[in-house]
């Protein structure tokens, strides 16, 4: 099925040959927000993704990161999910997830915050794509990490970065961009208690473990599980008042 005459440019952007550095990331994100109107939720999941990348690629703990080449490697890993995500609902593919369906169908309806576009947006991508990011990056790195390994070092240090860093870029969605009205900054908090970042990541870290020694009918039910809980969570967060 052919893709909307109004998303032609953003399906262009996102089907190109996919960015594999830090900085080619930024910068499709860049051109993803330079095409989405101010009207389109897919623009604030879009902005804080990347103000969230922006801030681990720029700010690394005291003590350096442990394995930044891994580190880096599956920041543009997971970033080629979100991009396939896009393309994949845009064309209208069987192989679209349903946990990116909240946001890309709720795209336009009224009534629903920026901030919380936002957060759908990192439930979706966070809940269901991470885990599969992980287990690529890892089997291109060829390591199996474990919790006492320099890679889960690094990916708790970006947690840690990550509580303080959603917080405010919520903040600046809602009352920090210039030309739009000011949004509820109480619903921040009201989100976040809802559905902590945190804990999403450790989450995906362990699905990621247990997801890797499955094959077969139990992986794809698995899958179909995950995809199908993180859909119904995204709704709810869309729903928030």
């Amino acid at each position: 099925m052919s893709v909307a005459a109004t998303d032609q440019a953003l399906y262009q952007i996102v089907t190109e040959a996919e960015p594999d550095t830090i900085d080619g990331v930024l910068a499709r994100m860049d051109r993803i927000d330079g095409v989405l109107e101010d009207n389109d939720g897919l623009k604030w999941f879009n902005r804080l993704y990347r103000m969230v990348t922006e801030e681990v690629d720029l700010r690394p703990p005291n003590n350096g990161w442990k394995d930044i080449a891994w580190l880096d490697r599956l920041d543009v890993v997971f970033a080629g999910f979100y991009f396939r995500a896009i393309a994949a609902f845009l064309n209208n593919s069987r192989n679209a997830p349903d946990a990116w369906d909240a946001l890309m169908e709720a795209r336009f309806r009224d009534g629903i915050d920026r901030i919380q576009f936002a957060v759908a947006g990192m439930n979706a991508h966070i809940n269901h794509d991470l885990a599969l990011a992980l287990i690529e990056t890892n089997r291109q790195s060829g390591i199996t990490p474990t919790a006492a390994s320099p890679q889960f070092a690094d990916y708790q240090a970006v947690n840690q970065l990550l509580a303080t860093v959603m917080p405010r870029a919520l903040d600046v969605l809602a009352t920090g961009v210039l030309g739009q009205i000011a949004q509820d900054t109480g619903k921040a908090g009201r989100l976040l208690a809802f559905w902590n970042i945190c804990k999403a990541r450790d989450l995906a870290w362990m699905s990621s473990d247990h997801l890797r020694n499955l094959d077969g009918l139990q992986l794809d039910l698995a899958l179909a599980a995950q995809d199908q809980i993180t859909g119904v969570l995204g709704r709810a967060i869309l729903l928030c008042r």
